[in-house]
C-alpha cells in the first residue's frame, strides 16, 4: 500500500497544504521546528484517528481555527481509498471513507497500515508500564477490529465500575451490582489477555531474530508478556479484591494493568542495559513490528521515520534501510548529507520551511 497525497487544512503550524508521495523513500527535510513532524502524525492520525503523541483536539488545531481536516488518498492492492478526517475543538471527530461517513472507528482501523519510528519510542522500554500497553493496544487494533471491540468494552466497564465505587459513598446499595460488572469484565478481560499472549508470543519470535542479527549475533533479546493476572484468576481475584478496590474507589485486577519485559541474555533491559541497548531493543522492535504486520495483512505497511537515522551508527542505518525493500518510506531529517551516497535512495525530496512544503530540486 501506498499513499499517494496528503491535503492537511488548519493542522498545527499549517494553513493548507497538499503533499504528493513517491510510493519508495520520501525524504522531509528542514530545520527544527518547521513542521516536519506534524505531517507524519496527521498521517498516522489517518491511519489510527489518534496521535501518536497523545495530543488532543485543541494542541493539533491552528490556533485561532475552530476545526482541522485531513485528507489521505491510499492505494492498497490496486484499489483507492480516500479518507477523510475533521476534528473539531471539542474532540469530536468526523471521518468518511470515499466520502461515506463512518459510524464506528473501526470501519477505518486497517484499512491503511502505518508504522512510526521516532526518537520516543525508547520510552517503550524505558518507561512505566503505559507506554507498552499503548504500544500493544495501538498495533492490536490495527491489526485485529474484534480486539478493538473488546478493547473498547472492557475499557468502557471498567469506567463504570469505578463510578460505581464513588457513587457507593452515597448509596450502599449499589454494592450488590458489582458482580454483574466483574461478569462482564471476566468475558472481555480474558480475550483481551488471550489476544496479547498470542500477539507477544509471535512478535517474540521475530524479535529475537531480528536482533540476533542486528547485534552482530552477540545478543539474544526476548520479550515477556507480564499480564496483571490470568484468565484462570481473573474471576476469583476480581471478587478478591472488592473491598479494597471500594476503598481505592478503582479497580486494581484486569488487563489494564498488564506490562511487558524486555530481556538482553536473561538481563532485565529497563532495568540494567545501557542507552545504547535500549535504543537497538526499541529498533529491533520496530523491526520485529515491520515484519508481523506484512504477515498478518499480506502486504507492505506503511513506514514513517522520525529523525531517527541520526541515531544510528553506519552499520545500525543500513540494517534499517535494508528493511524497507518494496515498503513506502517518509523520512524525516534536518539535513541531507546523511543520505548523499550509495546506501540510500531518494525517490522524492520535500523541503520544509515553517509550514510550506515544496519539492526540491
Amino acid at each position: 500500500m501506498i499513499i499517494k497525497s496528503l491535503k492537511i487544512k488548519n493542522y498545527r503550524n499549517y494553513n493548507e497544504e497538499e503533499i504528493f508521495f513517491d510510493k519508495g523513500t520520501n525524504i522531509l527535510y528542514g530545520d527544527n521546528a518547521q513542521g516536519k513532524t506534524n505531517i507524519l502524525e496527521s498521517i498516522f492520525l489517518s491511519a489510527t484517528t489518534k496521535s501518536h503523541k497523545g495530543s488532543k483536539a485543541n494542541e493539533i488545531i491552528k490556533f485561532d481555527k475552530e476545526e482541522t481536516h485531513i485528507q489521505t488518498i491510499l492505494e492498497k492492492k490496486n484499489i483507492e481509498y480516500k479518507i477523510n478526517i475533521s476534528i473539531k475543538k471539542n474532540d469530536k471527530k468526523e471521518v468518511a471513507i470515499n466520502n461515506q461517513k463512518i459510524k464506528k472507528i473501526s470501519e477505518l482501523l486497517g484499512i491503511m497500515n502505518v508504522v512510526l519510528f521516532s526518537p520516543e519510542d525508547l520510552s517503550i522500554i524505558k518507561n512505566g508500564p503505559a507506554e507498552r500497553r499503548k504500544f500493544l493496544n495501538i498495533e492490536l487494533c490495527q491489526l485485529d477490529k474484534t480486539y478493538l471491540y473488546n478493547l473498547n468494552y472492557y475499557n468502557k466497564i471498567v469506567n463504570q465500575r469505578n463510578k460505581l465505587f464513588k457513587d457507593m459513598s452515597k448509596d450502599m446499595n449499589l454494592k450488590k451490582t458489582i458482580s454483574v460488572w466483574n461478569m462482564q469484565l471476566v468475558v472481555y478481560g480474558k480475550k483481551i489477555i488471550e489476544k496479547r499472549e498470542e500477539f507477544i508470543n509471535e512478535l517474540g519470535m521475530i524479535l529475537k531474530e531480528i536482533h540476533y542479527n542486528l547485534t552482530g549475533k552477540k545478543e539474544e533479546v526476548d520479550i515477556i508478556y507480564k499480564p496483571n493476572v490470568s484468565t484462570e484468576n481473573l474471576e476469583n481475584k476480581l471478587e478478591e479484591n472488592v473491598e479494597k478496590d471500594i476503598y481505592l474507589k478503582q479497580t486494581t485486577v484486569g488487563p489494564h494493568r498488564d506490562d511487558i519485559e524486555f530481556f538482553i541474555n536473561k538481563i532485565d533491559v529497563r532495568k540494567f542495559g545501557s542507552q545504547g541497548q535500549q535504543r537497538m531493543v526499541a529498533l529491533s522492535l520496530k523491526l520485529a513490528e515491520i515484519e508481523l504486520v506484512k504477515r498478518t495483512i499480506n502486504d507492505n505497511p506503511i513506514l514513517l521515520l522520525d529523525d531517527v537515522l541520526s541515531e544510528l551508527d553506519n552499520k545500525r542505518q543500513k540494517f534499517l534501510l535494508d528493511y524497507l525493500g518494496e515498503m513506502q518510506t517518509i523520512i524525516t531529517c534536518t539535513g541531507l548529507d546523511e543520505f548523499i551516497n550509495d546506501r540510500f535512495r531518494m525517490d522524492k525530496v520535500l523541503k520544509v520551511v515553517d509550514g510550506i512544503v515544496e519539492v526540491y530540486n
